[in-house]
């Protein structure tokens, strides 16, 4: 059964003047939580076992998760007194890291078939495989994620991270991952690291196994770290562009 890293940990100065003092997981968005919708989705995918990294109104995140159980699942926390980045918080609980495991990020709300994605991952025999969606098809935020440009048979060949509207790629990332523990020799055990800045570059750099999977169609992806991103999330709510 998978395990899964939600990424809560953010400080979320961008979308302060829609959070006010909550902490980005737990801005509401169609009747509950963010970060409650990510839990939901990891457990009616089949996940069970999940660790959450904090750092900004922890103990706001506590209270409202709790153990997990409501959700089916059995949570953990990791409070980072230092904030360590996308990767350092997967490389913060390497102990419990010893086998893949699924990244989400915590401040989005993502559709996609994770069994599909596992399937890829493995077929693909990939040391991680990063989810996309594609602007020009699948409902989003206009969110200026890292742009992502595959081969024929999935392989990602390169990875700009933060580069918005600056290339022609339209595939983005959609910072959900399925990693293998062999990627540990790229996550320093202190200091702040980025998976699109610094390990996936890495990775292509080695001539490792990085893979692709696009998310299947009716599949999306909803950053909501800024007051801009998080209306168009709503709008396309109400649109009935998405469902959670």
């Amino acid at each position: 059964m998978l395990k899964a890293l939600v990424l809560a940990a953010g400080l979320g100065s961008r979308i302060r003047a829609v959070a006010g003092d909550l902490p980005k997981p737990l801005v509401p968005f169609g009747g509950d939580a963010i970060l409650a919708h990510n839990l939901r989705w990891l457990a009616d995918s089949g996940v069970r076992e999940v660790w959450i990294n904090l750092h900004y109104a922890a103990d706001a995140i506590r209270e409202a998760i709790g153990d997990g159980e409501a959700f089916g699942l059995r949570v953990h926390y990791v409070y980072e007194p230092e904030l360590l980045g996308t990767a350092g918080a997967l490389g913060n609980i390497r102990q419990a890291f010893d086998e893949t495991m699924l990244v989400v990020y915590g401040d989005s709300v993502v559709r996609c078939d994770l069994a599909a994605l596992q399937a890829r991952h493995y077929v693909q025999k990939a040391e991680a495989t990063i989810a996309l969606f594609d602007r020009d098809r699948h409902a989003h935020t206009g969110i200026a994620g890292g742009r992502v440009r595959i081969t024929a048979d999935q392989a990602v060949e390169r990875f700009l991270e933060g580069i918005g509207d600056a290339v022609a790629d339209p595939l983005v990332n959609a910072g959900v991952y399925m990693v293998e523990p062999t990627i540990l020799d790229l996550i320093p055990t202190a200091g702040l690291v980025d998976f699109g800045r610094d390990v996936f570059p890495q990775m292509l750099q080695q001539g490792r196994r990085l893979s692709a999977y696009v998310i299947e169609d009716g599949g999306y992806c909803l950053g909501l770290d800024t007051p801009q991103s998080y209306a168009a999330g709503v709008a396309l709510l109400e649109q009935g562009k998405v469902s959670l």
